[in-house]
C-alpha cells in the first residue's frame, strides 16, 4: 500500500513538473512574439492621407472631384505641395476644376505644380513664375537644336552677327556671344506639354525671362540670328563661370589667329611757303621789283 501511494506520488510530482515547464514555455513564446510585434510598429513609417488620381490622364485634362481618390502615403517622404483632402484640390467644388498641366498616372499624387488653380485653364499665364514674361524665339532646324526641346528644358542663347572690330578704320566683324544663359523653356510653337516628343521642326520657341532680358531678345533678333543651345539639367551644368568676362567668339579666335594692330603711317605736315606778290617799276634807266599785297 504504501510503495503504491509513493509511486503515485511521484507521477503526480513528474506530471505537475512537465505542466509547469510547458505552461512556462508557452508564456516565453507569447512574450517573444509581443516583443516582435512592438519591434515592427516601431519600424513602421508613419502615414498619411493625400489626394491622387484614380486613372490615368493626359495633358490638358480637366480635373473633377471624379477623378480623384485618397491613398495613404509615407508621412516623411511626402512630396511639396500635395493636398490632404479633396477639399484642398477643388475649394469652390465642381464649379472649379483644376487642369493637368502634365500628363499623371493612376495612383500618382496631385501637386500644385502639376495642376493649375482652380478655374484656370492650362495656358502660358499658368507656366509663367511671378514677375515674369514670355518671349518667342525664331528658330529652324539648326537653331532649334534639330526639334529635340521640350517645354521645361534649359537654353543658352547666343547671338551671331556682325559688329565694329574696335579698330577705328570703319571695318566690321562677325561675332558670336552668349547673351542669355540658362533660360527655361514654356512652349514650343503653340504646345506647352511638358512630355511633347513627337520630334517636329518648331519655328518659335517660346522662353521665360524678365523684362530686361526680354528687350534685350528683342533687339538682338532684329539685328542678328539667335540660336539655342540645350543645358543639361544638373546643377554643374546650370552652373555658369564668367570669371573671365562674357563669352564671346569671333573668326580669328575661332581659328586661332593673333590679330594685329593696323599700323598707322605719321606723315609730316605739308610746309606751305607764303606767297610774296611784287610789281616791276622803271624809275628812269632803272627797274626796280616792289613787294605788293596779294589780292588773290
Amino acid at each position: 500500500m504504501r510503495s503504491a501511494f509513493g509511486l503515485v506520488l511521484v507521477l503526480g510530482l513528474g506530471l505537475a513538473g512537465f505542466a509547469v515547464y510547458m505552461v512556462k514555455g508557452y508564456i516565453d513564446e507569447q512574450e517573444m512574439l509581443r516583443a516582435m510585434e512592438r519591434a515592427q510598429v516601431a519600424e513602421q513609417v508613419p502615414t498619411v492621407e493625400i489626394v491622387a488620381i484614380n486613372k490615368p490622364l493626359p495633358y490638358g485634362s480637366t480635373l473633377t472631384p471624379d477623378d480623384v481618390q485618397l491613398v495613404q502615403y509615407a508621412e516623411p517622404y511626402l512630396p511639396e505641395g500635395v493636398f490632404r483632402t479633396i477639399e484642398e484640390v477643388f475649394p469652390r467644388g465642381a464649379e472649379a476644376p483644376r487642369v493637368l498641366t502634365r500628363a499623371m498616372e493612376n495612383l500618382e499624387p496631385i501637386l500644385a505644380a502639376k495642376v493649375t488653380a482652380p478655374g484656370e485653364n492650362a495656358g502660358i499665364l499658368s507656366l509663367l513664375s511671378p514677375n515674369m514674361s514670355a518671349f518667342a524665339i525664331r528658330v529652324d532646324v539648326a537653331s532649334g537644336v534639330s526639334g529635340l526641346l521640350r517645354p521645361g528644358n534649359i537654353v543658352d542663347v547666343y547671338w551671331s552677327g556682325r559688329m565694329d572690330d574696335q579698330t577705328g578704320i570703319g571695318s566690321t566683324k562677325e561675332v558670336t556671344q552668349l547673351i542669355q544663359p540658362n533660360m527655361r523653356i514654356i512652349a514650343i510653337d503653340q504646345n506647352t506639354d511638358t512630355s511633347f516628343d513627337t520630334g517636329t521642326i518648331a519655328r518659335t520657341v517660346t522662353v521665360e525671362g524678365t523684362r530686361n532680358q526680354v528687350a534685350a531678345l528683342t533687339l538682338a533678333q532684329t539685328t542678328g540670328n539667335l540660336f539655342l543651345a540645350l543645358v543639361g539639367t544638373s546643377a554643374d551644368a546650370i552652373a555658369l563661370d564668367e570669371s573671365n568676362g562674357p563669352i564671346v567668339i569671333d573668326q580669328n579666335t575661332l581659328l586661332g589667329i593673333e590679330e594685329v594692330a593696323p599700323v598707322v603711317e605719321e606723315v609730316a605736315p605739308e610746309v606751305v611757303e607764303e606767297k610774296v606778290c611784287t610789281t616791276r617799276v622803271r624809275r628812269g634807266a632803272d627797274v626796280i621789283e616792289m613787294e605788293i599785297p596779294c589780292t588773290n
